[in-house]
This record gives structure tokens, C-alpha cells and sequence, in this order.
């Protein structure tokens, strides 16, 4: 019998990008329609105690994944609400779900809590604490480091059941390609190749150099569905306080990535380098085997697989719209 079978789970932000294919993950493992609660934000400001009290009521698990997020001119603009949001949302959730006797809370950190240059590449999770994050990041990682915190104290006073994974950057259908504003590399770059070409436009304008300081910028990224499915197994299989990264393995130079999806867009102008913008952090890419380890997770989809998937799931949706 599955682990969610016959569960009440909460599930925060569970009409998002990467909500709803962890539901279906759960749904595959044994839970029911009828026993997954998603709150959205119109009704419940999970930034409320008293919001966080009425969804946590009932429940057996809680998976939050709803955050305050984007990309790095997202992060540049709003520093001060991604910290609150992010912050208030996890505090609260947290603590109404011990309150409420909720038997097991996965909170889904981030990335950009890492430091700005940790001591190992890839990263490993003992590293965590070796510096302070890449600054435009910072108040996000920090807000959402400081859940991984509070889980591991609940866990020492209150004996509560809270896992904490590090996901990379995730990319994949139904990312935040309609606001720009929000998005990060992979759906800003789809969008500008393929708008670009369907425009005719003679150049392409993306950000930053693709280096610091003569080494290549790099990125790892995870498709979202294999996210999902990592997410569902911490759920089912792990219980441990040591924070799991979650990710592909695989490091990709963003000049790469540039080339890739001006490639597979079929773009043909010329790529223009805005190099007042930033380049954000230098690297990044995850030492994944705590994850095998602990749940058995390795990712399935090959990055040029995924990436293709993406950019056919955007030009079906533009033609809709």
C-alpha cells in the first residue's frame, strides 16, 4: 500500500507550475482526488497565522511549495517581499501545522541559499553555511534557508517531522513564461527566440556576459516533472533532519544554453549582450547523492529532451492565446 493511501495532504501552491505535477505524483502513489487540499491565495494569505491555522486543520501531511519567486530582475526589484512573503509563509505554515499535530511538513528550499562561492563544486549540502548567498539573491535564499532552520529546531524541542530539499533551478511547461518580470533564464530565453522569430526581429538582447571572471557562467536545471517526482518520494520514503539537494547532475555553461535554444527555436538574427545586467552566481550545480541515498532519486530527462519539450509546450500555448 502507498505511503499517501487514505492521507489527508495539504499541498501549497498545488495549482502552480510545479503543484500540479506533484499532485499528479501523489495521485500515482496511492492518494485521492478528494483527500488533496490546494489553498489558493485569493482565500487563504498564507502570510497569516490564522489563514495557516484553517488550511493545516485535518490534515496528515504538508508539502509547501508555494513561494513569492522569479528570476534575477525579479529578485532585484522586490528584495524586501520576497524576504517577508517567503518568510511569513513558512513561519506560520509551520507552526500552525505542529500545532495542529500534522504528522510529517516538507518544506522545498531553494538553490540560491547556497553562498555565493562555496567550497565544493558541486555544492554539497554540509556546505550550506561557508558563506552568504549571491547578494541579488540573497533575501529570498535567506528567507527560505531560515525554514530549513526551523525545521530542524522543531525537530530537536517538538519531535516534528519536517524535511527540507534543495532543488536546482527547475524549468518545464507552465513556468512563468506569460510574466516576464517573473521569469527565469530558460522561459526568458524561449520567449525572446521565438517572439524574435515570429517578429522577424533582427536581434536577440540577452543579459550579462556568460562569465565571471574568465570562467563560464553555469546553471544546472531540473525538469519540473522530475522535480515532482523527487519532492513525492522525500514525502513518502525520507524523515531524516539533513537537508537533500535535488537535482540532475548536470552542469550547463548559460552561453550554452544560449546557443541551444537559439538552435532549437530556429532563430537566425544576431544574439546582442546587454552587459550592463548582471550574471548573478558564477556556477551552480548539486551533488545529488544524498537524494539517491535517502529516496532512490536519480532524474530521468536528459536536459536537450526536456529543453525541447518546453519550447514546444511555449509555441502551442503562444498559438492559443
Amino acid at each position: 500500500m502507498s505511503g499517501f493511501a487514505g492521507k489527508k495532504i495539504l499541498v501549497t501552491g498545488g495549482s502552480g507550475f510545479l503543484g500540479a505535477p506533484v499532485i499528479a505524483q501523489l495521485l500515482d502513489r496511492g492518494a485521492r482526488r478528494e483527500d488533496i487540499t490546494v489553498p489558493l491565495s485569493a482565500r487563504h494569505d498564507l502570510r497569516l497565522p490564522a489563514a495557516c491555522a484553517e488550511v493545516v486543520a485535518g490534515q496528515d501531511l504538508v508539502l509547501h511549495l508555494a513561494a513569492n519567486a522569479g528570476g534575477i530582475g525579479w529578485n532585484r526589484l522586490h528584495p524586501g517581499s520576497l524576504f517577508y512573503d517567503n518568510a511569513a509563509m513558512g513561519i506560520h505554515l509551520m507552526e500552525e501545522s505542529r500545532k495542529a499535530g500534522v504528522k510529517k511538513f516538507v518544506q522545498i528550499g531553494t538553490v540560491c541559499a547556497y553562498p555565493f562561492q562555496p567550497l565544493h563544486i558541486p555544492f554539497r549540502e554540509d556546505d550550506l553555511w561557508e558563506g552568504y548567498p549571491e547578494r541579488t539573491n540573497a533575501p529570498y535564499g535567506m528567507a527560505k534557508k531560515m525554514m530549513m532552520v526551523m525545521g530542524q529546531a522543531y525537530r530537536q524541542e517538538y519531535d516534528f517531522n519536517v524535511i527540507y530539499l534543495l532543488p536546482v533551478n527547475l524549468y518545464g511547461p507552465r513556468d512563468h513564461f506569460f510574466e516576464p518580470e517573473k521569469s527565469h533564464v530558460i522561459p526568458s530565453l524561449i520567449r525572446k527566440f521565438v517572439d524574435a522569430r515570429e517578429s522577424g526581429s533582427p536581434e536577440v538582447v540577452v543579459w550579462g556576459s556568460g562569465f565571471y571572471e574568465g570562467t563560464p557562467v553555469s546553471r544546472e536545471f531540473l525538469y519540473v516533472d522530475d522535480a515532482a517526482e523527487a519532492i513525492a518520494s522525500a514525502a513518502e520514503r525520507y524523515d531524516g533532519a539533513e537537508p537533500v539537494n535535488v537535482g540532475a547532475g548536470r552542469e550547463v555553461p548559460i552561453n550554452d544554453l544560449i546557443a541551444m535554444v537559439c538552435e532549437m527555436t530556429g532563430y537566425r538574427g544576431e544574439v546582442v549582450r546587454d552587459l550592463t545586467k548582471p550574471d548573478g552566481q558564477p556556477r551552480r550545480c548539486l551533488d545529488t547523492s544524498r537524494a539517491k541515498e535517502r529516496f532512490g532519486f536519480v532524474a530521468r530527462t536528459p536536459f536537450e529532451e526536456g529543453l525541447r519539450k518546453t519550447i514546444a509546450w511555449y509555441e502551442q500555448a503562444r498559438r492559443e492565446r
